[in-house]
């Protein structure tokens, strides 16, 4: 059985992910861990120094008002925390999984998914405070994908059913881990998948990718393998489009935070412009 958590937020994207993870019990037969975490990096009303033209008297009148308003706003983030949770799972139970259970922590989300157990962790594109006009990203979600080496599906802003998917495949340990799960954990529903790989026909990696779908077709896949030369998010995001898929599969990260920062990331600037959910592996 698959343990799947799925992290909510209040976001636009919460029920999505609900969705998504009502689609991945079903392919895996697994259960569902709603979890919200309340973010402690939210400042405090405290100032970091009272010293000054501030007498003592008015400092500790102050510092008590600060701390009640704090007390009581840390309480109302936890029943605004549980009434999330409680909303997500009614959605579930409205989708007839039965199988799923509430945490409600404090802490970063990272270290938090860290900590737990889980074979798959479903999480939204964008947070509740992310610039959409913009199109930032959630800020924990690069950290989570690098922190948890689980396979993290990335919804997209609304569920749509997923019976064609495209495997970006490049050959390289996490794609390699990628398929050994699609084959070894097979998705119930089977749906149809394109390996494609950003390569020239009838090279190395191009062969590789026509055995990765063979290795999918003995699996119960309908799996074709396709090859083209070129700049990879261009061409992948062209694949995806052309082929009408409903979910992306890739290897995420597979280079340094360095060589990122200098060069960008594929995995980066797929998530940002791809429209359809992202299964990654690491």
């Amino acid at each position: 059985m698959t343990h799947i958590l799925a992290l909510i937020d209040g976001s636009v994207y919460t029920h999505s992910v609900c969705d998504h993870a009502a689609w991945a019990a079903r392919q895996y037969g697994g259960d569902i861990e709603l979890l919200h975490v309340l973010n402690t990096r939210r400042s405090s009303s405290f100032p970091a120094d009272l010293s000054g033209s501030i007498g003592l008297g008015a400092r500790s009148t102050l510092l008590d008002e600060l701390a009640a308003h704090d007390a009581r706003a840390a309480e109302l983030a936890k029943e605004r925390g549980r009434a999330i949770l409680d909303a997500a799972h009614e959605r579930l139970q409205s989708q007839g999984i039965e199988n799923a259970s509430l945490a409600l922590r404090t802490g970063e989300i990272a270290d938090s998914l860290v900590k737990r157990a889980g074979d798959l962790i479903i999480m939204g594109k964008r947070g509740e405070g992310a610039d959409f006009e913009k199109l930032h990203l959630g800020s924990n979600l690069e950290r989570v994908v690098r922190a948890v080496h689980k396979p993290v599906l990335i919804a997209s802003r609304a569920f749509k059913p997923i019976s064609h998917a495209v495997f970006a495949f490049d050959d390289g340990v996490s794609a390699r881990k990628a398929l050994d799960s699609l084959v070894q954990t097979p998705l119930a529903d089977r749906p149809h998948i394109t390996v494609f790989s950003v390569t020239d026909p009838g090279s190395d990696l191009a062969k590789a990718g026509t055995a990765a779908a063979a290795r999918l077709t003995q699996a119960g896949y309908e799996a074709t393998a396709k090859a083209a030369p070129g700049h990879a998010e261009k061409l992948i995001a062209e694949e995806t489009e052309r082929d009408g898929a409903d979910l992306l599969i890739m290897g995420a990260y597979g280079h340094s935070r360095i060589r990122n920062l200098i060069i960008g990331s594929t995995t980066t600037s797929l998530i940002r412009s791809c429209p359809i959910p992202l299964l990654l592996f690491r």
